[in-house]
């Protein structure tokens, strides 16, 4: 359910922000009224940038290169002069055991999914400071995690490390502005299966791999792996982002908000 307004006024970025998760959490931030910039690798002329509703720019960033992090936060200062969300998104998965992963594969997911979340609030913590100055409970960071940041899981070793060390670098880094009384609360979300193009993808991955007959087959099993017996969907995630983003979460920080169907309760 759209709050009209609830956002209003507020300035947010999001990564990983034209696909998915991401572009779910860009429009509905928008359709609540705040001004949102979207990142991601596309070309700022190419047919997802160019499609995002109004209330939303687009900037080209690489999250895994600090000096694409600094012209951002330089931009966001010269323009607004603080930021009020900070989301976390951009991500990738791999699907391999341990004796078969290259040193490389390992050495880009960490710095995607993990050196890229650090650098966001390092780029960005004083400008957040300043933006929750004047917000009751703060500014907000919420870093896109997984349920595998919870759990094991024996072909996904290394994506599970990733997230795992984003699920406690949330909680250490929200510990640190509390001890600090800077106005920042950190959280992180932790979704399921979710129904998007990385789902496909990964897919058509374990297909190639002799993994499964065809993509459908597979994607019924993560389905009925949950005890909820479906996918999740993109909005959904969205809304717990956007729940944690919001004044009702002001006492709210160090948390992870697993949004996963319920695999992880068993």
């Amino acid at each position: 359910m759209i709050c009209e307004g609830r956002f209003l006024g507020r300035i947010a970025l999001v990564t990983g922000a034209l696909r998915g998760i991401g572009r779910a959490v860009c429009e509905r931030l928008a359709a609540e009224g705040a001004y949102v910039l979207a990142t991601d690798l596309d070309a700022a002329d190419s047919d997802l940038a160019l499609t995002l509703p109004s209330g939303i720019a687009y900037n080209r960033l690489d999250v895994a290169m600090e000096e694409d992090w600094r012209s951002t936060r330089d931009a966001i200062q010269r323009d607004f002069g603080r930021l009020d969300i900070l989301v976390n998104n951009a991500g990738i998965d791999l699907v391999s055991e341990v004796q078969d992963t290259a040193l490389e594969e390992w050495r880009r997911l960490m710095r995607i999914n993990v050196e890229g979340v650090f650098l966001g609030v390092k780029a960005f913590t004083d400008l957040l400071r300043q933006g929750g100055a004047s917000i009751e409970g703060g500014a907000s960071v919420i870093n896109i995690s997984s349920m595998f940041g919870l759990v094991g899981n024996g072909e996904t070793a290394c994506y599970n490390a990733s997230k795992g060390a984003v699920r406690l670098f949330t909680k250490s880094v929200a510990l640190q502005f509390a001890e600090k009384t800077w106005p920042i609360r950190v959280n992180s979300v932790h979704p399921g299966f979710i129904d998007t193009s990385l789902m496909e993808k990964g897919m058509e991955r374990a297909v190639a791999q002799g993994k499964g007959a065809d993509a459908a087959q597979l994607k019924e099993q993560l389905a009925l792996a949950a005890p909820m017996g479906r996918l999740g969907r993109s909005d959904e995630i969205a809304a717990a982002v956007l729940f944690l983003a919001s004044s009702d979460a002001s006492f709210i920080t160090g948390a992870e908000l697993v949004a996963d169907g319920g695999y992880t309760a068993r």
